[in-house]
């Protein structure tokens, strides 16, 4: 793969706009496509503080950045060399979103959908080349959190994957290549599981909203900022390691299981869990969450980089 300078981003929203930033950090001409006439504006305000913590990371060098280009015309995407899709999470959407990049664009040129749980084989349906599609499904903020997820389709070709790792790895992201297709890939599969746990506990009366986030940030959440589930509970097994904690532990393990919640997202469950939020922001700025979060994530990565983690 030749070096990727000049990259198509369809869709602008907060997915959009990150990983345009990362882009344009690391030197790519960059091109967003949405037909929002905010779009430009939303950008030059996310645009400062996004370079500013790349740059903190050395990622990003400032003589090398142009601020990304924003327009309505997906003619515009003439020339790019990858095509990042950040439209709607419906299939038909995405479907008709692919038909349109696929006029613009060269019949070479990799397609990576930003989606959180489709499936590339249903959005190659239809498509005039659909080897050229897949999944690099990103956590948000994507231009701070590394992780890409890379999911190939029924269609999807090994050069295309490859390309889109080595065009991530260009931009120091962490690929991971997903074997099979499976809804939600597995970053979200594994937060899902959480997740409905983390609800049902609220919806049962166990625990309030604010302590549910309290026992995950100052306990299990710290030690997985770190390393794995299959790791931490390897080092959690002493001497005889992970199989030496599978053996003690995992009976327990499976107990616990079994009592696990199924929860609905009931109007009464909503309800409580918006609810139990609002009272845990009171007297918090959002704006303000959002720039320590970030400003974390830039230290925790930093911290990860020097330890080697």
């Amino acid at each position: 793969m030749t070096d990727i300078r000049t990259v198509g981003v369809v869709g602008g929203g907060l997915i959009g706009l990150s990983w345009a930033s990362l882009f344009a950090a690391k030197g790519c001409r960059v091109i967003i496509v949405d037909p929002d006439p905010r779009t430009e504006d939303r950008l030059h305000a996310f645009l400062p503080e996004a370079l500013s913590n790349l740059e903190s990371l050395g990622i990003a060098g400032r003589a090398s950045i142009s601020s990304p280009i924003v327009t309505d015309q997906l003619s515009m995407l003439s020339a790019v060399q990858f095509v990042q899709e950040n439209g709607p999470e419906r299939l038909e959407a995405k479907r008709a979103i692919m038909a349109d990049i696929e006029a613009n664009i060269a019949p070479d040129v990799v397609i990576a959908s930003s989606t959180s749980s489709l499936r590339a084989s249903d959005m190659q349906e239809g498509a005039l080349h659909p080897s050229r599609i897949l999944v690099a499904h990103p956590m948000n903020p994507p231009h701070l959190i590394p992780m890409v997820e890379l999911v190939a389709g029924r269609s999807t070709s090994a050069d295309a994957l490859d390309t889109a790792e080595q065009f991530y790895d260009q931009m120091q992201r962490v690929t991971i290549r997903v074997k099979s297709e499976v809804a939600g890939h597995l970053a979200n599969r594994l937060t899902s599981a959480l997740y409905r746990e983390a609800v049902h506990l609220v919806a049962e009366g166990i625990a309030e909203v604010e302590d549910v986030d309290k026992a995950i940030a100052y306990g299990p959440g710290m030690r997985w900022a770190l390393m794995g589930p299959h790791l931490t509970y390897h080092l959690g097994g002493g001497a005889a390691g992970y199989r030496g904690y599978l053996d003690h532990l995992g009976p327990t393990q499976e107990a616990r299981w079994k009592s696990l919640g199924n929860p609905a997202l009931t109007a009464a469950t909503k309800a409580a869990l918006v609810e139990g939020l609002e009272r845990s922001l009171e007297g918090q700025d959002e704006a303000t969450l959002i720039a320590r979060r970030d400003a974390a994530l830039v230290d925790l990565l930093k911290m990860k980089k020097l330890y080697d983690l």
